[in-house]
């Protein structure tokens, strides 16, 4: 229980910063900072693209040295420091080099506090990463439901009025200086994430090179590089989804909270989910049903409808959030899980990501929003179907102790 603490704390300040990002950074890009649709794809395809390098390297540092709890604390620190710069970046290319630097440190934080969190809560029973990690979108909806209201005090404050044919709302920029706040405040939480036990093994060199041998994970690499790239151009582009359907920041903040409603109590119950369906199941789940999210957005146009339709989106995060990392924590060695899940982030944020932000940056300026949710809804229902000729049923790697055997894993 006492380890749990700084780790629920430290998921709950975090995920709360990415509850400001994360719902409104493109559409700052688009209407505050003016970019196009091609500028803005390039500026969603950076954090992906440092990623591909950084993720790796953050998880090699913190394998080989064993403090990963200390590295989680260094990073927030940097992120903290690259949200600053983006409150006062002017321009593309000012914005360019700010969101590199952000990416640089913010990258690679969530997989290492994964494993982590993995390390730590494992012999605590197949809820106990759920119960943790359920704090951190629980900080995220208390983050989407107070900041328009933070916004509004701010825009009132300055005079900010929103035009007719103008910027829908003045000031957005303060989301950076909010979220640097709290990210801080979650570098500090850092340093108090547990460091003893199965978090401080040490990987020696070279070690990674069994990951490359490793069928179950090279398999696995591959379903995740199709997940994200069907996903999360879409989800980046959400607010300019809502924003074509007639909605504003009220209308976006209502989605996430529609989101977030069911996203909880699901996060709650994956345990049950891992007993029943094993982590291959939920990964498959998972993915249809965002596919099927993605579908039904692009034929619905009623934005009342449309809210319940994002209710769609708490099986999705249960399934390629949780169980994803959940599969690669059975099948990697342990002294190499801080790796393992970077590489994953890097293969699935990362290059992946790169390709389905450029993609679909592309779709948006060329086709429309509908025909960029009818692709990627179709190619994500299919993937999960095929999740069982992909994905082999995992097996334990013959590094990693027995642990809560009375788990399905398949």
């Amino acid at each position: 229980m006492r380890r749990s603490i700084p780790l629920t704390l430290f998921w709950f300040v975090h995920m709360g910063s990415l509850g400001i990002f994360f719902p409104y950074f493109s559409l700052y890009l688009k209407e505050n900072a003016g970019l196009s649709g091609t500028q803005l794809g390039w500026i969603l395809a950076i954090v992906p693209l440092v990623s591909i390098i950084t993720q790796p390297l953050w998880g090699q540092v913190a394998d080989r040295t064993g403090a990963r709890s200390r590295i989680v604390a260094f990073l927030s620190v940097g992120s903290a420091l690259g949200y600053l710069w983006l409150a006062g970046a002017n321009g593309f290319v000012a914005i360019v080099l700010a969101t590199l630097a952000l990416a640089f440190f913010g990258a690679a934080v969530l997989p290492i506090v994964i494993s982590v969190s993995l390390a730590s809560l494992r012999d605590a029973g197949p809820h106990a990463f759920g119960f943790v990690r359920v704090w951190g979108t629980v900080g995220y909806f208390f983050l989407v439901l107070i900041f328009p209201w933070i916004l509004a005090r701010y825009q009132s404050a300055y005079g900010m009025v929103p035009k007719a044919g103008g910027v829908s709302e003045p000031g957005l920029e303060i989301m950076f200086v909010v979220t640097a706040g709290l990210v801080f405040v979650a570098a500090l939480l850092g340093l108090f994430l547990p460091r003893d036990g199965a978090v401080s093994l040490r990987a020696a060199r070279g070690d990674w090179k069994s990951l490359l041998n490793n069928n179950a994970y090279i398999r696995f690499l591959s379903f995740s590089f199709g997940a994200y790239l069907l996903s999360n151009g879409p989800m980046w582009l959400f607010p300019i989804f809502v924003r074509a359907r007639g909605g504003d920041i009220e209308t976006i903040r209502s989605m996430w909270v529609y989101m977030l409603i069911v996203e909880i109590p699901l996060i709650l119950a994956s345990g049950s989910g891992l007993k029943r369906l094993g982590a291959r199941g939920l990964l498959g789940v998972g993915v249809f049903v965002g596919g099927l999210r993605w579908i039904l957005c692009a034929i619905i146009t009623d934005l009342r409808l449309l809210a319940v339709v994002q209710t769609l989106h708490g099986v999705t995060v249960v399934g390629l959030l949780m169980g994803g990392p959940l599969y690669l924590d059975i099948i990697a060695p342990e002294k190499l899980r801080s790796t393992a899940q970077a590489v994953l982030s890097m293969v699935g944020v990362g290059i992946a990501g790169i390709m389905s932000n450029l993609g679909s940056g592309w779709l948006l300026e060329h086709a429309g929003v509908d025909i960029l949710y009818i692709v990627t809804g179709i190619g994500s229902a299919a993937l999960g179907v095929l999740v069982c000729w992909i994905l082999p049923l995992p097996e334990r790697s013959r590094d990693n102790p027995p642990l809560m055997d009375h788990v399905r894993i398949d």
